[in-house]
């Protein structure tokens, strides 16, 4: 018998052995090093604050809001973080309006008239009483725009983008649209709803209330903002065609308040002379939504403890960790607010960053509706990035598995901040808690008063914490650069982003 082979595969299973044990090693050293820098008291502490019955459910339109910020700012500053310039203290103040539907709201083409909250929704504008020419533009675009003078006139378009077709892309869309059409001097925008992807009465239901936007009229100006209902296209066709040349528009009632919304932002730098030029993006939303109806024990506050205090407190606990422990890359700590109201806190700063988004490599986002199996952790976006293995190493670190989306019916990506930044090109999951289907036991606490932390598992909240934390400081430690995964559909923005252009 030649003894070469039985060697080889003796040498084999003894380098697997050495390699399992380093493996070994390397996970308690790192489960250690996590642990002796997390108070569960403290961090247990935050979360009963945040979703206390006291902040009434941090409603971005209520007072209460600020003691949230406030609070984040606070801990922040007691762990070191650094405030980032640009920034007024911890804060990065955003013009709001609240604006509210109108008591009255038509809209008239030749003979046929639309009525407000049946087939019609006043989204934006002020009082307004007069009659223009219309033209159509495609989707209303810059280059719908080349050649078109619109001076005087309504501006009327299909609404969203062609691929950009979910709610989020259709608000987030509609917000760049509304301040083009004003820009080239347009008396009105009326973006004509032919989606499937947003059902008309959701929308009415959702939309024909007061709105949280934010404000792109600080100089006192503003413009007529309409969806009209039109599924098959007559309407839009007609006017195509000149059918229809103008249109009269009447609002009255129509209310408008200005609030200063705040995003809680910190950074700590890191400690390589290249990589602290990087970013790796910690965020979560630490509003939610406030105070509305009881429940069947007469409960009408909406506390938020799933969505989205516990998140909240890992980008605290975060921010006392690398604080401590600072990274090679820097750490940029992000607390949103109105992600409720449309995603608007992080799609402001996306859009106004306080760093070039060229440097913020990663984005961990924090999001959560609920949790049903607590030896998992459930990363929306899980299979999209090259740090995958990284996230999966850190939650096994405390006992959990990572899975993927298991409900992508939901479109629960595009349904939270991560988006605003995955459309600049950053690499950017949701780091959520345990779920294997959106199902009975998500919506029995999703947007319910009986969101509490008195329900919440606390000792799962606690590996949740820590296997986030851990995640982070994986990435941000990693010599690579995470990247999309070749073929997806943000990849091309990041190209752009990061200068990868051919």
């Amino acid at each position: 018998m030649n003894p070469l082979p039985i060697l080889s595969n003796m040498r084999f299973k003894i380098t697997l052995a050495a390699l399992a044990m380093t493996f070994c090693a390397q996970a308690q050293g790192d489960k250690e090093r996590i642990e002796q820098h997390f108070n569960e008291k403290e961090a247990i502490s935050n979360f009963r604050y945040l979703a206390s019955d006291e902040l009434m459910g941090r409603d971005p339109i209520r007072p209460e809001i600020d003691a949230a910020s406030r609070f984040i700012a606070e801990q922040f500053w007691k762990y070191g973080a650094r405030e980032l310039e640009g920034a007024d203290a911890y804060y990065q103040k955003i013009p709001f309006r609240l604006s509210g539907p109108p008591k009255t709201g038509t809209l008239s083409l030749g003979e046929q008239n639309f009525v407000q909250g049946e087939d019609l929704l006043v989204l934006d504008g002020i009082d307004y009483s007069g009659s223009h020419e219309i033209i159509v533009l495609g989707y209303g675009l810059e280059s719908d725009y080349e050649g078109k003078d619109v001076e005087g006139k309504i501006v009327v378009t299909n609404i969203g983008e062609p691929g950009k077709l979910s709610p989020s892309d259709l608000f987030a869309g509609g917000r760049k649209k509304l301040a083009l059409a004003k820009a080239k001097g347009a008396v009105g925008l009326i973006e004509i709803f032919n989606v499937p992807t947003l059902p008309w009465q959701m929308a009415t239901n959702f939309l024909n209330r007061a709105q949280l936007t934010i404000d792109a009229n600080q100089d006192g100006k503003s413009i007529p903002y309409l969806w009209l209902k039109d599924p098959n296209n007559e309407l839009i066709n007609a006017m195509g065609k000149g059918e229809y040349k103008s249109a009269e528009i009447e609002i009255q009632g129509k209310v408008n308040r200005s609030i200063i919304g705040k995003n809680v932002v910190a950074y700590i730098e890191g400690t390589d002379p290249q990589l602290k030029n990087e970013y790796v993006m910690l965020s979560a939303h630490y509003d939610h939504v406030g105070v509305g109806r009881p429940n069947a024990e007469g409960d009408s506050i909406y506390n938020g403890a799933r969505d989205n205090a516990v998140g909240t407190v890992a980008v605290i606990k975060a921010a006392k960790y690398f604080a401590e422990n600072p990274p090679k890359r820097s750490i940029l700590l992000c607390a949103w607010t109105a992600e409720e109201k449309g995603l608007l806190g992080s799609a402001f700063f996306a859009d106004n960053p306080l760093v070039p988004l060229n440097q913020v490599i990663y984005n961990l986002n924090i999001d959560n509706g609920g949790y049903n199996d607590t030896s998992i952790i459930t990363v929306i976006g899980f299979g999209r990035t090259s740090v995958d293995p990284l996230i999966a190493e850190a939650t096994e670190v405390f006992g959990l598995k990572t899975i993927g989306d298991p409900s992508p019916e939901q479109g629960l990506y595009d349904r939270s901040d991560n988006v605003n930044f995955a459309r600049k090109g950053i690499p950017s999951p949701t780091f959520s808690l345990g779920f294997t289907a959106f199902d009975e036991e998500i919506t029995r606490h999703y947007h319910q008063p009986s969101d509490e932390v008195d329900n919440f598992d606390l000792d799962y909240a606690v590996k949740y914490w820590k296997s986030y934390i851990l995640t982070a400081e994986k990435i941000a430690n990693n010599a690579e650069r995470p990247q999309w995964q070749e073929g997806d559909k943000y990849e091309e923005a990041a190209k752009e982003l990061y200068g990868l252009k051919d």
